[in-house]
């Protein structure tokens, strides 16, 4: 058999400040999968496979230049994801399906996005209120956690030094919290280093791990500082994979609006999925 008669799915990889990600572009409507979750997990999967965080599939959108489906590395479907939408917003202006400037439907709503060379800019939908200070108990020991959704739900602890924390035990453990069910919950581990400065760690609910980046989790971050008037805008925040990423936001009253995720993406490789490869 030539590769001609094979059936194979053309894709991009790509990753915005650690985060990544397998974009396959369906607006034809053409990729016959039968079970998508197990398609994503199996593709997802590292050093077997492609490998990611996450997977994208782009569709027609009658309301915006197009829509996304977005799974996690685990099959799950998430709402949203800051750095995605970054690499989807590039990917877009890359393959001429969107201008420098577009929006596009995700399930928490219309995100708006700039292309400026490699960097790219994206306004985020307006947050839920931000409960401060929830504490909760794991393991007899009391945790203080600022909850927020930034398009999916996050909890954010406040630490005074990063490279101490169990990020991802202690991560697991608050994300599946039963104050957090049946969602559950992303986990955010977040250190103020001054009024325009912070570093964050986060533990991805859907992927189940710590990852080197959350765009979701940064803003997460920024906003339950800033509810803690520990910020002002804009601010750079160093991500577990050493990049930064900036983010913008105003005040309304006890909320915040006028939000903007700003970092660097990367073009990792396109190529072409053979069916051993989710198989």
């Amino acid at each position: 058999m030539n590769v001609d008669e094979l059936r194979l799915i053309s894709f991009w990889k790509m990753s915005g400040s650690g985060n990544d990600f397998i974009i396959i572009d369906n607006r034809g409507l053409s990729l016959q999968i039968v079970d998508l979750p197990e398609f994503v997990r199996r593709v997802c999967r590292r050093k077997i496979s492609v490998g990611a965080d996450g997977l994208f599939l782009i569709e027609p959108s009658r309301v915006a230049d197009f829509k996304w489906r977005f799974f996690n590395s685990d099959g799950s479907v998430a709402e949203m994801c800051g750095n995605g939408a970054r690499c989807v917003a590039r990917f877009a202006y890359l393959n001429g399906i969107a201008g420098r400037i577009m929006s596009f439907e995700t399930l928490a709503g219309i995100v708006s996005a700039e292309v400026i060379g490699d960097h790219v800019k994206v306004k985020l939908t307006d947050p839920s209120p931000l409960e401060a200070r929830r504490k909760i108990m794991l393991d007899g020991r009391e945790f203080d956690l600022d909850c927020i959704d930034t398009g999916v739900p996050h909890a954010v602890c406040f630490v005074e030094a990063l490279d101490r924390c169990s990020v991802t035990q202690q991560g697991r453990e608050i994300r599946r919290h039963e104050f957090f069910q049946p969602r559950g919950t992303n986990a955010d581990f977040a250190c103020v280093l001054g009024r325009q400065l912070m570093k964050v760690r986060t533990y991805e609910r859907g992927v189940e791990d710590e990852t080197l980046a959350c765009g979701t989790g940064v803003v997460a971050s920024v906003l339950a500082a800033a509810g803690r008037n520990l910020v002002d805008s804009p601010v750079d925040v160093t991500v577990q994979s050493g990049e930064t990423l900036r983010v913008y936001f105003s005040r309304r009253g006890d909320g915040f609006e006028e939000i903007y995720l700003e970092g660097n993406t990367k073009m990792v490789y396109q190529g072409l999925l053979f069916e051993e490869a989710y198989k």
